[in-house]
């Protein structure tokens, strides 16, 4: 079962988010933050882990990404999502930048913050479209990968699932997910869909 807070100081917005988790991983461990403090409480409390932080930028005691870097400091192993009522790309790039594992728009209609959930769950990430980055650099982001990170990189353009890249490793499903973060910082891309074309680009006879 998921543990996933959600951190909002709008109770009507918190409410639609609680919804698209209901939808996306039925059966959850929810719980309800109002703000920064309350989220790191919540973080290091005895218990289950937390497989997700859903966190706004603007709570009453945190402004911009302030927050969001705290938490990635003193939590690294935790998937943070983003959601924000800027959709400004260079607010989606600078909050999947501080290793953000997705960037959900306040905006988003349900459907689509039910399919954002799902796959930042999985690992997979998700954010809103932006301009693509220039490809010029493609390979020094790649040459910037670890070993490991590589050879995710190469399961992801095999087609394989998560689990079956951990069974590969030796290494545990949480830990694939921590390093797909990572990963996708690195390339500038924010889902395995794309870090599959690039990885395709670099060798394009596979």
């Amino acid at each position: 079962m998921d543990r996933i807070v959600l951190a909002d100081d709008h109770p009507l917005f918190r409410a639609a988010l609680r919804s698209a988790v209901d939808k996306s991983a039925p059966g959850s461990e929810v719980e309800e933050c109002a703000s920064l403090a309350e989220a790191r409480a919540a973080l290091v409390q005895a218990g289950a882990p937390v497989d997700l932080l859903l966190l706004d930028l603007k709570l009453s005691d945190s402004e911009g990404m302030a927050g969001l870097a705290a938490i990635r400091a003193e939590h690294p192993a935790v998937p943070v999502a983003v959601v924000s009522a800027s959709e400004e790309p260079s607010v989606v790039r600078h909050a999947l930048g501080l290793g953000a594992a997705g960037f959900i728009p306040k905006s988003t209609a349900l459907p689509q913050m039910v399919e954002a959930i799902t796959a930042i769950l999985a690992g997979d990430g998700w954010a809103p479209e932006i301009p693509d980055v220039e490809d010029d650099d493609l390979p020094a982001r790649v040459a910037s990968l670890t070993p490991s990170q590589l050879r995710i990189l190469e399961g992801l353009k095999a087609g394989r699932l998560n689990k079956q890249i951990a069974f590969d490793l030796g290494v545990s499903e949480a830990t694939i997910k921590a390093h797909l973060t990572s990963v996708f910082r690195k390339l500038g891309v924010h889902n395995r869909t794309q870090a599959v074309i690039l990885a395709k680009q670099m060798d394009p006879v596979n």
